[in-house]
């Protein structure tokens, strides 16, 4: 039996050691000794950041793909390397959170703007070289082969 007891580790007090805690009483099915409302709010932020990540790898890929269409003559091994971490990390957290695949068309919409303005900040472009709306598919997005090009903008 665990020294696990109600009284144990306050989560406002040490979040790693009621972490821990916690994980133990679900092993041992101790259901009714957990702080189930902060393990339900951890569970809900434990969601939140995978698809922030998510939303994360998007805009860093839709950056470069812009950075690749609207500056030609920049294209480097770096920024393909940057295309290619990207979509390898967006399709490692996709495999491993698959409900979230249906989210991305709003995901890109989301990011997009933001994207937008960092590309135009990165490469000195005036921000309206850049559509208003994102040129790109999710489907173009996670395909290794697609690199923007500016006959597709």
């Amino acid at each position: 039996m665990s020294a696990i007891t109600a009284e144990s580790t306050d989560y406002e007090q040490d979040y790693y050691a009621w972490l821990m805690e916690s994980a133990e009483l679900l092993r041992e099915g101790r259901l009714h000794h957990l702080d189930t409302v902060h393990l339900a709010e951890e569970l809900e932020d434990m969601g939140k950041s995978e698809r922030r990540a998510i939303e994360s790898y998007l805009k860093v890929l839709i950056v470069h793909l812009l950075k690749w269409c609207y500056q030609p003559e920049r294209r480097g091994a770096s920024w393909e390397l940057s295309i290619a971490n990207a979509r390898d990390a967006l399709t490692r957290r996709l495999s491993d959170s698959p409900s979230l695949r249906a989210q991305l068309p709003d995901l890109v919409q989301v990011r997009y703007a933001n994207a937008r303005r960092h590309a135009a900040l990165e490469t000195g472009l005036a921000i309206e070289t850049f559509p208003v709306d994102c040129p790109l598919t999710v489907e173009q997005l996670l395909d290794d082969a697609f690199f923007l090009g500016a006959d597709a903008v």
